[in-house]
């Protein structure tokens, strides 16, 4: 089985700050890390070759400083590394990310294609699932548990309330949650092998022919980002002392109505 990983550098949400005059992210100093939903699909990718056998290719798109990220997956087991990389791409919103991603996956050969829910830098859980509609392939999202049942994959899709189990025939996309595998740790002797490997790199001129310059980067992107700003700390409230039972309940009703809850 061939077996596309698509994994994202992203900033370690827990030192992530923001300059309080741009109210943009402060990088500069701020750890990366593997996205976490992908890195989880790293270890299912891996679980699945061991099952079945095959290869696990994982396909990145970010600057050249995302190659870090690629061989610390690399030594986690997986066999290849393909980097999409250029000026061009930058600026990309949800779109025109997935439009580059997919024109890069479509030089590779894949059974299937497993990407996180969602970057937790962006929290739109859209790549996915768009990637899969470029490429013209089912997809199944929210995956808890992936199993290989011949030409088919076995899927245990999580819901708020409930799951469902799912069918799918190759080739085809699944976005896998953190629940769905606890990430292995990098060996010595795969940090070894995974600097030893050559990381393919995919820039503009290589993916050309399979992208309209119309729709990538931040020209061919039909939504950006206008401001980001930090969760507003709430207030003490109204604490009501030595109200009786009746009173405190028609307090809160009120508050209710005025809010419009009720």
């Amino acid at each position: 089985m061939k077996i596309v990983v698509c994994i994202k550098q992203v900033p370690d949400t827990a030192e992530v700050k923001l300059d309080p005059k741009t109210n943009t992210l402060i990088r500069d100093g701020v750890p990366s890390i593997i996205n976490p939903d992908d890195k989880a699909g790293i270890e299912v990718a891996l679980r699945l070759k061991e099952q079945v056998g095959g290869t696990v290719t994982l396909v990145c798109m970010g600057p050249p400083q995302a190659d870090v990220a690629l061989r610390e997956a690399l030594a986690m087991g997986c066999d290849d590394a393909v980097l999409i990389s250029g000026r061009e791409f930058g600026g990309s919103d949800t779109l025109a990310t997935s439009t580059i991603i997919a024109a890069g996956i479509k030089t590779l050969d894949y059974d299937v294609i497993i990407t996180g829910r969602q970057a937790i830098d962006g929290d739109t859980a859209q790549v996915g699932p768009q990637i899969a509609e470029h490429l013209g392939i089912p997809q199944v999202s929210y995956a808890e548990e992936l199993t290989a049942d011949g030409d088919s994959l076995i899927v245990k899709r999580q819901f708020e309330d409930r799951y469902q189990k799912i069918r799918v025939k190759t080739p085809c996309l699944i976005t896998a949650l953190s629940e769905i595998a606890e990430p292995r740790y990098m060996t010595v002797g795969g940090t070894i092998d995974a600097y030893a490997k050559e990381i393919k790199v995919l820039g503009f001129e290589e993916l050309k022919d399979k992208l309209n310059p119309e729709h990538i980067g931040l020209k061919g992107s039909p939504t950006n980002v206008v401001k980001s700003f930090t969760k507003q700390a709430k207030g003490a409230g109204e604490v009501l002392k030595d109200a009786s039972a009746d009173d405190a309940v028609k307090a809160i009703i009120a508050k209710m109505e005025e809010k419009h809850i009720i």
